[in-house]
């Protein structure tokens, strides 16, 4: 008898402390309610987060399975078990979106190669949404998660990302550990052109959300903006003279 295979839905969740129905179509709520397998970054805010959705089973019922940047990848095989053995799966990230800046991407990769099916749920991506929200370049993109700690390897970064981004006019897109946010404002500002126009993309779909876009000159000349400790996004766009 041949065991039909699961389904591995990608969950996203909320980007922080805001109600799921504000940016969950109900929908993917109630899909996210009725799986009893979850792999999740983890174990406790998916807790959290799947607890705010009401599901069917109680919290104490369901199977989580942890899936992060120290998972080895001799250990994914295990986390495939349930969808080989027919149990529908769903993939829960810290933030927003499976697979996008997320190490759920090498299950969902592993589970192509054993022929299951990968459904996509549609939720918050902060990357897209900064994108959205900023005016720049949305036909041609490209993030690169965190730039160096280290000053002069940092510098070296900023300078080459305007570089590219004027030569292929390409908007980039990077993060920043939120307490490291208001160094990373600041060495932007001193390495950029003043005509370079700039995004910072905070608190997105909070309460405390600001998006703004200015060039670099005019960053200059306004109070820098409260970053600390508070997830955001930065984004830019060099100007050919």
């Amino acid at each position: 008898m041949t065991i039909k295979l699961g389904t591995l839905f990608l969950i996203p969740c909320t980007l922080g402390d805001t109600f799921p129905e504000w940016v969950l179509p109900q929908h993917v709520i109630e899909v996210a309610r009725k799986l009893g397998h979850f792999v999740v970054e983890q174990p406790k805010t998916a807790r959290q987060f799947l607890s705010a959705l009401k599901p069917e089973q109680p919290i104490q019922a369901l199977h989580f399975a942890t899936l992060n940047e120290h998972t080895a990848a001799n250990e994914l095989p295990e986390l495939l078990a349930p969808l080989l053995a027919g149990h529908d799966v769903g993939i829960i990230s810290e933030a927003g979106c499976p697979g996008i800046a997320d190490p759920g991407a090498a299950l969902v990769n592993l589970a192509h190669r054993n022929g299951i099916r990968v459904v996509p749920l549609v939720g918050p991506s902060s990357i897209l949404l900064a994108l959205m929200a900023s005016g720049l370049n949305g036909q041609r993109f490209a993030f690169h998660g965190y730039l160096p700690i280290a000053e002069t390897e940092r510098k070296k970064a900023i300078t080459t990302l305007e570089a590219e981004s004027i030569r292929r006019n390409q908007t980039q897109l990077f993060i920043e550990t939120p307490y490291r946010n208001e160094k990373m404002f600041s060495a932007l500002l001193a390495q950029c052109r003043p005509e370079t126009l700039l995004c910072v993309a905070t608190d997105i779909t909070l309460p405390g959300e600001q998006i703004r876009t200015f060039p670099i000159a005019q960053w200059k000349s306004q109070p820098i903006p409260l970053l600390n400790k508070r997830p955001s996004l930065f984004l830019l766009l060099g100007q050919s003279l």
